[in-house]
């Protein structure tokens, strides 16, 4: 072995080394976090159905899990792709953002009966019947998201818990009345939204990103590499000035150096920034041609795009994920904010960011185009991904919390609520297990988002996130059903229209995993049920 392939090997088992510290530590804190919450469980049930809540907290635990390494994978897959992100920066964001989403914003009590798909005013049910129905479904839920992130295929959460849910109501409408009564208790117009959602979702979201991509790789990106391929020929053209005026002085007699060499310290002490200079008052030929190169530099207006249109783009990115905060993140905290001061809210967080951007792409000048460029959106990727991280962990951390929620308030209670509290432990237990499942299993969904579907630059990346994040908000305020899962993927298809990068051998079996999720689910969790309503 020779010393650089030895090098490299300690190289690489020192990565390995720290992967694995970082794995124990993950799998010891989801351990305790977990152990602590099923001893708090059973003291906050009264002890009562021990093996239930023991065996129903798993549960809920593996699907949190699971909507880490696909759903969370899945949202942070772009910034990692894009190389903006490492996949443990990616955790550090996840991490606190996701759960602090959760906790701060996830809302004290949630629906029972997520997004209300079953009716079970058709059919009375005992409450441990809810119980058996909640667990499976979560189970199901959990199984075909672990089976979906393995393959890569980035899926909807809620898609996968609806899909339980009525897998599981049925089988019990069927066990107790028959088929046509469980096919009552589903609201099969909720089932028809969710058919919609998969053409609606990744459609609007594709559109949303084509547009914004667009724009900013004519007027930015394009922009750059033009600038930039000029300010190479100038700076060639210099090079061959000082190269030609160099040999034309080593010719020159002894008595003619010192005297040109006077002439251009002459020269050399004109400011050309007075306003009274004219090049006609150059002596040398040498200063004349260095000064209609540098015309020609100054012509170019390399960052003009960085200073004009990327703080534009930064505040308007801005205004849509503080929106996206204070209409969709914070809606469970009820701050009772009326319109017109959200609206002023988002104004002022626009106007921040577009003076801190206007002063940072400022100080940029001198420094390469693309690598400047590549900062800049490395920056405002970050944000987004934060915010959209934050109002994640708010609202889909619900698919997990609300059927264990429900779970947890039948065995406190013994009776079926219409809702239930959820306990900050338990927040916190699901987000750990939120960015635990986004270590260990969400490679795979990271590298399909980021890379498979289409290569991603900080601006694609960032062009997708906040695309996908105005979709959300906006279908979320005008009560339209779409998938923020479907969103995004369709946001990255977007950027790869316009870079006519898009892979769409991959998109058909991710479309395909779309389509059978909630069959698949449901099917899953039919049997699950059956199975547990014999043991508990």
């Amino acid at each position: 072995m020779t010393q650089a392939e030895s090098h490299d090997h300690h190289l690489r088992a020192d990565v390995i080394l720290k992967d694995s510290n970082l794995s124990l530590f993950f799998a010891a804190l989801l351990a305790c976090v977990g152990a602590y919450f099923i001893y708090w469980g059973l003291g906050y049930t009264n002890y009562s159905h021990e093996a239930l809540f023991v065996f129903a907290a798993l549960c809920g635990i593996f699907m949190a899990f699971n909507i880490g390494g696909n759903d969370v994978a899945n949202s942070f897959g772009t910034s990692v792709g894009a190389g903006t992100l490492t996949i443990k920066q990616a955790l550090v964001v996840a991490a606190i953002f996701e759960v602090s989403g959760a906790v701060i914003a996830g809302g004290a009590v949630t629906d029972t009966i997520r997004k209300g798909i079953i009716d079970l005013a058709v059919m009375s049910i005992e409450p441990l019947q809810l119980v058996d129905i909640m667990m499976s479904a979560l189970l199901a839920a959990g199984l075909w998201l672990l089976f979906a992130t393995k393959m890569g295929y980035p899926v909807s959460t809620t898609h996968s818990i609806v899909g339980g849910i009525v897998g599981s109501s049925m089988a019990l409408g069927v066990t107790l009345s028959g088929f046509s009564a469980a096919t009552a208790l589903v609201q099969w117009w909720e089932i028809g939204k969710i058919a919609i959602s998969w053409v609606l979702s990744p459609v609007l979201g594709g559109l949303a990103s084509y547009a914004l991509f667009y724009f900013i790789k004519h007027r930015i990106l394009i922009y750059n590499e033009v600038a930039e391929q000029r300010l190479n020929e100038v700076r060639a053209e210099r090079k061959e000035v000082k190269e030609k005026h160099k040999t034309a002085f080593e010719r020159l007699t002894d008595i003619q150096q010192v005297a040109y060499a006077a002439a251009m310290v002459r020269d050399s002490l004109d400011d050309p920034d007075d306003p009274e200079f004219s090049p006609d008052d150059l002596e040398t030929e040498y200063h004349k041609d260095l000064h209609r190169v540098r015309q020609k530099q100054a012509q170019i207006h390399a960052h003009r795009a960085l200073e004009d249109y990327v703080p534009l783009v930064a505040a308007f990115g801005s205004m849509i994920i503080t929106a996206m905060l204070l209409f969709k993140g914070l809606e469970n905290l009820h701050l009772q904010l009326e319109s017109f001061h959200n609206f002023l809210i988002m104004l002022m967080v626009g106007a921040t960011v577009w003076m801190a951007t206007s002063v940072l792409a400022k100080s940029l000048k001198g420094q390469s185009l693309n690598d400047s460029t590549f900062m800049v959106f490395s920056w405002l990727q970050v944000f987004t991904a934060a915010g959209f991280a934050f109002s994640h962990g708010s609202n889909d951390i619900a698919n997990a919390i609300g059927p264990f929620a429900a779970i947890l308030d039948v065995l406190r209670t013994g009776t079926i609520g219409a809702e239930a509290a959820i306990p900050p432990v338990a927040m916190i237990t699901f987000g750990v297990a939120l960015v635990a499942g986004l270590w260990f299993i969400g490679k795979e969904v990271i590298q399909t988002v980021g890379h498979k579907l289409t290569k991603m630059h900080p601006a694609s990346g960032f062009s997708a996130e906040l695309a996908a994040a105005a979709v959300v908000m906006l279908a979320s305020i005008a009560g339209i059903p779409v998938s923020s899962t479907h969103i995004l993927i369709g946001a990255v298809l977007g950027v790869g229209l316009v870079n006519r990068q898009a892979n769409w051998s991959l998109m058909k079996p991710i479309a395909l995993a779309w389509v059978i999720t909630v069959p698949a689910a449901a099917a899953l969790s039919a049997i699950l049920f059956l199975i547990l309503m014999n043991v508990f």
